[in-house]
């Protein structure tokens, strides 16, 4: 998993509510099992009319946000099923972190499982980093996980919390298996003690 620190890049506005995880990735892209290629059907349903053609007035369309890696949304933001392709397509498009006012509890955990750092903020703070992120990419927001800042274009600073051990997980680029890794040595020596006092397991 790809490490978190500092993040300073173009942000881009969605302010809707409820925004599910049908719509961050609809359920016929739930096929595959790898995690990279769905960037391409993140909002797909929003991005695309029935041809296939782009949506125009949305807003990872426009030359401004093609190529955000914040995104600023809404309440309730990666609710519905539990499908972890929803941050897998959100990270595959390029996005590494989204701030809304809160989030749904499964979608929020999985974000830090896969290299994305989700920020719950007060409404009003929200507000004002959607007014910074509709300057469009001439305005870039930073975000500094070991401070626990996000700094908008015009120097405004937020502080945000996050769990201790998430943190560290996203600084340090681990993930599950990471983690199991990083006590590689003592399963070794767990199993070979085991395996000489029980040989016939």
């Amino acid at each position: 998993m790809d490490k978190f620190d500092t993040l300073t890049g173009i942000a881009a506005p969605m302010p809707m509510i409820n925004i599910d995880t049908d719509m961050i990735i609809p359920k016929q892209f739930l096929k595959t099992i790898k995690r990279s290629g769905l960037g391409v059907n993140l909002f797909d349903e929003m991005r695309y009319d029935d041809d296939g053609a782009e949506i125009p007035t949305f807003v990872l369309n426009q030359d401004a946000y093609r190529d955000a890696e914040i995104l600023v949304a809404g309440d309730n933001f990666g609710c519905g099923s539990s499908r972890e392709h929803a941050p897998w397509a959100i990270k595959d498009f390029g996005i590494r972190c989204v701030i809304a006012p809160s989030f749904a509890d499964i979608f929020f955990n999985n974000c830090f499982k896969n290299g994305i750092l989700p920020i719950a903020l007060p409404q009003e703070q929200v507000d004002v980093l959607v007014k910074d992120a509709e300057k469009g990419s001439n305005a870039r927001m930073s975000i500094d996980l070991d401070a626990q800042t996000i700094t908008t274009s015009d120097g405004e600073v937020f502080t945000f919390d996050v769990d201790p051990f998430k943190k560290h997980c996203l600084m340090n680029g681990l993930d599950d298996i990471g983690l199991t890794m990083e006590k590689s040595a003592a399963i070794d020596s767990f199993e070979t003690a085991a395996s000489q006092a029980r040989p016939w397991v």
